[in-house]
């Protein structure tokens, strides 16, 4: 069996991810920029630098942000990835004219607009304060993605309990215009390698469409919809996550 490379999804780090991990002998990846990965120059930098930090052939899998670079790294550099697990994934996160499939581009805005008003060496100057502004800017975005969930309050405690520090701020409005500017439907026909889709049945911030979109136009692709679930499916449903996943990589 191929092993299994994870990538997290903005802002969370690899906290969320560990436990899944941990039953699937599976790696959990830094996001660009966080301390085990260099940031890039790019998306596409990016891409390319995680890429050369993966052996070949490998499993590769990615929730939200993460399914986004793990999609782009398995188009880009296919000898790299064997199998692909995209949980919450999307070729396009931010709804366009021709894409009604993903989150509204005010809503996005919002959270740009709230990193924005803040400065690493501005206002507000104590360093105490940018903490907790960028603490609840986290909460309000998880918050956001919890809303369809059977339980969102507990699954809004749970992510952000799991957690890691955050990253700089810089690190933060980066993906956030990955998430705004990225758009992988072009380059879909370069996937070769089996796909397994989890998605949430009830996911805000990623209609149940994108995924149904990928399945249609990615080669030999399971996908798996978890009813009752929003974006965290390997929260919300981790037995049935854990199970798809592993019988998806035999």
């Amino acid at each position: 069996m191929n092993p299994l490379h994870l990538l997290p999804g903005w802002a969370l780090g690899k906290g969320p991810l560990v436990s899944i991990a941990a039953t699937l002998s599976a790696r959990v990846l830094d996001l660009p920029g966080y301390p085990g990965m260099p940031c890039g120059s790019s998306f596409d930098d990016a891409v390319d630098k995680l890429a050369s930090a993966l052996p070949a052939p490998c499993a590769l899998g990615g929730w939200s942000l993460g399914a986004v670079l793990a999609l782009a790294t398995a188009a880009r550099h296919p000898e790299k990835v064997a199998r692909l697990v995209l949980i919450a994934g999307t070729p396009c996160f931010v709804a366009r004219s021709d894409w009604p499939h993903g989150l509204p581009h005010d809503e996005l805005a919002t959270f740009e607009a709230a990193l924005a008003g803040l400065s690493e060496t501005g206002a507000p100057a104590d360093p105490a304060a940018l903490s907790s502004d960028l603490a609840r800017t986290r909460s309000r975005f998880v918050g956001n993605f919890c809303r369809g969930s059977k339980q969102p309050r507990e699954t809004h405690r749970t992510l952000l309990a799991l957690a890691d520090p955050l990253p700089s701020l810089n690190v933060l409005r980066t993906g956030l215009a990955w998430l705004r500017e990225v758009d992988l439907r072009d380059e879909l026909h370069a996937v070769r390698c089996p796909t397994l889709l989890l998605h949430g049945a009830t996911d805000p911030l990623m209609p149940l469409a994108a995924a149904e979109t990928l399945a249609e136009r990615l080669p030999q692709t399971c996908l798996s919809v978890l009813d009752g679930v929003a974006h965290a499916p390997f929260i919300e449903e981790s037995g049935a996550c854990q199970h798809r996943i592993a019988e998806f990589l035999r």
